[in-house]
């Protein structure tokens, strides 16, 4: 007898999942085929030295070429490939650690999703409750050594450590927030606002007074719980459903489509 799996449903996607993927195609796919073909020249090359050595005709001069072109070649490949694994894993176990912080908020009956696929992006973190829905974007920036990691927020731009990021963070937080604005419409036919929020894990946020008064909220992560709770109640608990249900739907079916 032909037996099936209980599970019907595929599981939603979890924190950090884009990443993950990301850094399986670069480390199992793009650097194993950077590493192959040099290798595969080194073994020729050498192969053709040991026939020059026996006084053998065959000339190992333009394989040993070949060879160390494409070791200079796939070493630099190799090199960035590890860089931007580095630089991936890092934003991984950013995502990973507010992640497992926001699971925190399922104990107040707020709905939480993580790595929301969208069309070229991925939203890392959707928090649904009655005081609104949240998505929140994940930035994981290295702290520097022997100060007080400071971000200042103006409203309109960001200074991360002295560095002047102007608004290119705010723009891809709104981006978010108008695509999950139109994905709610279409599915449940209700217009909500959506609150944009960029956290920076282990950063200290200064905010002016026009920030506060911003579109988008930039926070450490453990401000942000005390941020949704002093707002005011906007959505009913029915809506709440409403658009966790239809969401769940969306990630599912995404989750269902055949990997490009």
């Amino acid at each position: 007898m032909k037996k099936i799996s209980p599970i019907k449903a595929k599981t939603l996607r979890h924190y950090g999942q884009s990443l993950d993927e990301r850094i399986d195609d670069l480390l199992s796919d793009q650097l194993l085929r950077n590493l192959i073909f040099p290798v595969f020249l080194v073994l020729i090359a050498g192969r053709e030295w040991w026939i020059y050595y026996k006084n053998i005709p065959p000339s190992p001069k333009l394989l040993t070429f070949f060879a160390i072109v494409s070791v200079i070649y796939s070493c630099y490949k190799i090199r960035k490939i590890l860089k931007e694994v580095k630089h991936l894993s890092q934003g991984r176990e950013g995502e990973r650690a507010v992640g497992q912080y926001l699971e925190s908020f399922r104990e107040k009956g707020w709905k939480v999703y993580h790595d929301i696929i969208g069309e070229g992006f991925n939203i890392d973190h959707v928090i649904i409750s009655e005081k609104g829905v949240f998505i929140i974007e994940t930035k994981t920036y290295s702290k520097p050594g022997g100060k007080k990691p400071i971000i200042n927020y103006d409203g309109q731009a960001l200074s991360i450590d002295g560095f002047n990021t102007k608004d290119k963070i705010l723009i891809q937080a709104r981006a978010a927030s108008n695509w999950m604005k139109n994905l709610i419409k279409d599915t449940t036919g209700q217009m909500h606002t959506i609150r944009p929020v960029v956290v920076f894990p282990g950063w200290f946020i200064e905010t002016s007074q026009e920030a506060r008064c911003s579109d988008v909220w930039v926070l450490n992560p453990k401000a942000l719980s005390a941020y949704i709770e002093n707002q005011r109640t906007t959505i009913s608990i029915d809506q709440v459903n409403l658009i966790s249900y239809h969401l769940s739907r969306y990630v599912r079916a995404k989750e269902a489509e055949p990997k490009k």
